[in-house]
């Protein structure tokens, strides 16, 4: 059962997300915020697996919210993805949104199938981006794009991996090398991207183009 927090501001917009979510025999919503800093409250008294997020709300926005309930998160040892789904989608709220930590940004007018599919991916470790935002992504990083960034062919195929969803024990059964070495990899992939998890891994180095988007061959 994936656990589910609503965070908005629009009490009809709650309910509707609610609704959509209630059909789903895997979901289960258990609280639901008004504001951004409700939100991070919630998450820590309730637990979530999945915190669906507004960007614009009162008190704390999304963005704040995200970055500060997924530190707490953090402290207290605990898994929570972040999916923001707004009507925004200018490139300023998608950074901020992805900057905070998000593992995946949807527009409120996705189809219901489409939501639902995110929260589960979301759930799961996935990144999931709506359509054009990963270009926004690209043109709102091009010019602040880590330059010298270079990752060497078996860290490229370990985060392409990773980016699938795979788990460092499937990755190195994948690649025919021992756990203790994609870990590794994956610690070096982080200190040259400048991140600290594997989503945000993932979504640094699409920005960047760094990310091969064919499959990995496995090599011995």
């Amino acid at each position: 059962m994936i656990r589910v927090i609503i965070a908005d501001d629009h009490p009809l917009v709650r309910r509707g997300i609610r609704a959509m979510l209630d059909d789903e025999t895997d979901l289960d919503v258990v609280a639901e915020a008004e504001n951004g800093a409700e939100a991070v409250e919630r998450a820590a008294t309730v637990g979530a697996d999945v915190v669906l997020m507004d960007l614009r709300m009162p008190v704390l926005g999304g963005a704040g919210a995200t970055a500060r309930l997924l530190a707490d998160a953090r402290a207290r040892g605990d898994v929570v993805r972040v999916l923001v789904l707004t009507t925004f989608e200018s490139d300023a709220d998608v950074l901020q949104a992805i900057e905070a930590g998000a593992s995946g940004y949807l527009l409120k007018a996705a189809p219901h199938d489409e939501v639902v599919a995110a929260v589960r991916a979301v759930a799961r470790g996935r990144t999931v981006l709506a359509p054009g935002i990963a270009e926004a992504l690209v043109r709102g990083t091009r010019n602040a794009a880590i330059e010298g960034v270079r990752l060497s062919d078996r860290e490229a195929q370990v985060l392409a991996l990773v980016a699938e969803g795979s788990s460092n024990v499937q990755i190195a059964a994948r690649l025919f090398i021992a756990e203790s070495t994609v870990k590794t990899h994956l610690v070096h992939v982080f200190e040259k991207l400048g991140v600290d998890d594997r989503t945000r891994a993932v979504t640094r180095a699409q920005e960047l183009g760094l990310l091969d988007s064919r499959p990995p061959r496995p090599a011995r």
